[in-house]
């Protein structure tokens, strides 16, 4: 039998899990972030593409995650820093090759993110066909609200999702406008990775994602689930 490791077994002390607050009370411990790209057809057509490509998923890496509405600060190396609002899935129960029917019972619940993006390292990647992970997946890019259980609010597929800046709406649109749904896209990753309890899931953003500038305080919101709050340091 192995022994079991000890604090002083490492070459420095572990990282603290990454948690998020669940609204009932407790702690979810996240495992891995998955983010759907293109996922609302009025945000595809003004980003320039065809509304006939499948979603498609990246990742943020979970340290990446903010929480209680604590400011964020303005990245580096960008000069056009922008949202995207987003429903946020808590994945509460393993599998792999998950069919659609079966997909909610894998949810354990919900919440609103913003999945900040340097837009420009982003078009700079695009056009030499380079990952996005500098554009996407940077420190502080994730500011997650509470987590709903679905136990509690049930699977809400559809209900207003809003951002605005400064008191200002600048993105509405309405989660059954999502072009895959909660089941369909949890289905589907679940064919590329095996899905454990502690992933979450960003789903994509309706139209109307611009910059934000230090000082800005964004403030998202989706129908039946939760807000999320921040503020660019």
């Amino acid at each position: 039998m192995p022994r079991s490791s000890s604090v002083a077994d490492f070459l420095f002390e572990p990282h603290a899990p990454v948690t998020i607050p669940i609204a009932r009370g407790g702690l979810f411990a996240v495992r891995r972030v998955y983010c759907v790209g293109r996922n609302y057809a009025e945000h595809v057509v003004e980003m320039g593409n065809d509304t006939r490509d499948p979603p498609f998923f990246f990742g943020k890496p979970a340290d990446a995650i903010v929480v209680g509405g604590a400011d964020i600060p303005y990245p580096s190396q960008t000069s056009d820093f922008h949202h995207e609002i987003e429903l946020v899935v808590a994945i509460g129960k393993d599998g792999a090759d998950i069919a659609s029917g079966d997909a909610l019972n894998h949810v354990y619940g919900y919440a609103v993110g913003l999945d900040m993006t340097r837009r420009d390292v982003q078009a700079q990647a695009k056009k030499a066909g380079r990952p996005w992970d500098m554009a996407k997946g940077f420190d502080h890019s994730a500011p997650i609200g509470t987590i709903e259980p679905a136990s509690a609010i049930g699977h809400p597929d559809s209900g207003a999702i809003t951002l605005s800046v400064n008191g200002v709406e600048r993105q509405r649109g309405d989660l059954a406008d999502q072009i895959w749904n909660v089941p369909d896209t949890i289905a589907y990753l679940s064919t590329f990775v095996a899905l454990k309890a502690g992933d979450i899931i960003m789903t994509g953003t309706p139209a109307g994602v611009s910059a934000v500038v230090r000082g800005d305080v964004l403030e998202g919101a989706i129908a039946g689930i939760g807000t999320v709050r921040t503020r660019i340091a």
